[in-house]
């Protein structure tokens, strides 16, 4: 009987978003880049995590967000969106790290005449360009005997870019609070953050616990929360913890989107549940 060569290889994409970007080996620090003003430059620090030398390649894709803070790849913009890589360089196009070893990725800001007012949005994608042989490989060539399925990871993470320009403004509320448990008996905040205005939102939700005597309790957090311009609204749930001896049937629920953490602390908007 003769054995067919069938060699396999199913890959994997995947993208997380964090303060500081991390996934697989490589760390992104600053996660989000915003032009605005007279600033024209920014240094993105790469480092590699891993045990062995990694090389990635470096480009901008096109994501539209859904109100549920999903994303998905587009090719045209949609109404209210313009994309931001016509206005920005990057270099260089593709870095190879040692184990350990850092980098610096230069992104470059470039106006041009006749830009109309408010945001441009593109993100920044670092793609693992990693090797693999496939099982019934061996030093790249096939095992005539062989039949395998290989399942590679193969990495991405993407950071957004933004280009602000002219006049520009935006203003955030929040609405339809409730409360909501799920399957397990994770007891969830539900909202609905609404952006208006020519700019994107960004920044952190606070859940507090607001007793009708005593201090307010801080039962849940989400950071890093954006809405883009392509949305008016995106729909959040944020987990609550530390309700040990807190009972949800008095007092009040207060949700505040503030500024970030390295920021001087603003409250963009608030709103209260009273729980009954």
């Amino acid at each position: 009987m003769q054995f067919k060569k069938i060699f396999i290889t199913v890959i994997f994409l995947g993208r997380l978003s964090f303060d500081t970007l991390a996934q697989g080996d490589l760390i992104i620090t600053p996660n989000r880049v915003v032009f605005e003003g007279r600033k024209l430059k920014e240094e993105l620090n790469l480092v590699n995590t891993g045990k062995g030398i990694a090389t990635y390649s470096v480009s901008f894709v096109q994501r539209r967000m859904h109100e549920d803070g999903s994303f998905e790849m587009i090719q045209v913009p949609d109404s209210g969106q313009m994309f931001a890589d016509p206005y920005l360089r990057i270099y260089p196009r593709q870095v190879t790290l040692e184990p350990g070893e850092p980098q610096v990725i230069m992104l470059q800001c470039r106006r041009k005449p006749g830009m109309k007012d408010g945001e441009y949005r593109s993100h920044l994608y670092f793609r693992s360009e990693k090797k693999y042989t496939p099982l019934g490989f061996k030093d790249s060539e096939p095992d005539p005997k062989s039949v395998s399925v290989q399942l590679t990871p193969i990495y991405g993470m993407s950071i957004p870019v933004i280009v602000r320009s002219g006049e520009v403004h935006a203003t955030v509320s929040l609405s339809d609070l409730k409360l909501e448990t799920d399957k397990t008996g994770q007891v969830n905040l539900t909202a609905v953050l609404n952006r208006k205005g020519t700019i994107s939102v960004y920044g952190n939700l606070k859940a507090e616990f607001l007793p009708a005597h005593g201090k307010p309790i801080s039962v849940g957090m989400a950071n890093g929360v954006a809405v883009y311009t392509n949305l008016y609204k995106r729909h959040i749930t944020i987990k609550l913890n530390n309700l040990a001896g807190i009972s949800l049937t008095s007092g009040k629920l207060k949700l505040s989107y503030t500024s970030r953490a390295d920021e001087q602390y603003v409250v963009y908007a608030d709103a209260e549940l009273n729980l009954q």
